[in-house]
């Protein structure tokens, strides 16, 4: 999976405002200096997450965002999605919508692993979890895998 600049900005903001008071609203501006995005990408990528439930929003001087839900009840995968769609494509298409014949037969299944793989994480460590600096334990289990930190 490639994580886009997008996805990465959603995540942090919305991790960046999880470490901030849930009592008032933060600034764009403040948000987006504080994670060193670009305000313009900020502000459409909060548009969508509000738009998805994630964040709420208060105009005037007084306002700004912050987390529609706690912390802890928002997962990585619920943000990525709400800014990037499903977390697997295959051309445009859920891996479930397609079908292949011959010697790929099987592969729609993989594009499915793939999928319940990335879910294992993703669905699993919440805003809360990463803004805390505490990540869920089979989380890090799988970071002390020597093949987790080599690319290929």
């Amino acid at each position: 999976m490639r994580v886009t600049a997008k996805a990465d900005y959603a995540v942090r903001a919305t991790v960046e405002l999880a470490a901030g008071s849930q009592d008032s609203p933060r600034k764009v501006d403040e948000v987006a200096q504080a994670q060193g995005i670009p305000l313009s990408f900020l502000e459409n990528i909060l548009t969508q997450l509000r738009s998805a439930g994630i964040v709420r929003s208060q105009r005037g001087p007084e306002g700004g965002y912050w987390l529609a839900q706690p912390a802890n009840e928002v997962t990585l995968a619920q943000v990525i999605r709400a800014v990037e769609g499903p977390l697997v494509g295959v051309r445009g298409q859920r891996p479930e919508e397609i079908e292949y014949g011959g010697s790929a037969e099987v592969l729609q299944q993989v594009w499915i692993a793939l999928r319940s793989n990335l879910r294992k994480v993703l669905d699993h460590v919440t805003v809360a979890d990463v803004a805390a600096g505490k990540l869920p334990k089979e989380i890090i289990k799988l970071t002390h895998e020597e093949d987790s930190w080599h690319t290929r």
